[in-house]
């Protein structure tokens, strides 16, 4: 087992002790500015650069997805057990624990919407 956040100074806070087979490949440990002039990787959560500081009922939600709004090594979604379990000790992760077991949330899913459902609904603002 490698050593955890707590024994390396040398991590940043938002960073974990990823194992060797996790950091190879994984993209820069230092901030980089993606496509949309946002830094990534600093800590600093609010930028007028940033789409969310822009939004409006025109926004499409899909701007913010992607890779390029998560850092390779300081992401704060590693800190839950679950991922801290995968990269730093090799655990994968149970498979079913984040499903409803009496929810289908695929229900209906591909089928095309009759002309009685409005396909067209906006962004509430």
């Amino acid at each position: 087992m490698g050593k955890g956040k707590e024994d390396d100074p040398s991590l940043d806070p938002f960073e974990i002790s990823f194992l060797p087979e996790f950091r190879e490949g994984r993209g820069p440990r230092e901030p980089f500015v993606n496509e949309h002039g946002v830094v990534i990787g600093d800590h600093e959560y609010e930028s007028p650069e940033s789409p969310l500081n822009q939004w409006s009922t025109d926004t499409d939600p899909a701007v913010m997805a992607g890779e390029e709004w998560v850092h390779p090594y300081k992401d704060i979604g590693f800190q839950t057990v679950e991922n801290r379990d995968y990269f730093e000790r090799g655990i994968a992760p149970r498979a079913g624990i984040f499903m409803h077991q009496d929810k289908d949330s695929a229900y209906r899913a591909g089928e095309p919407v009759s002309s009685s459902e409005d396909a067209t609904k906006k962004q509430p603002e």
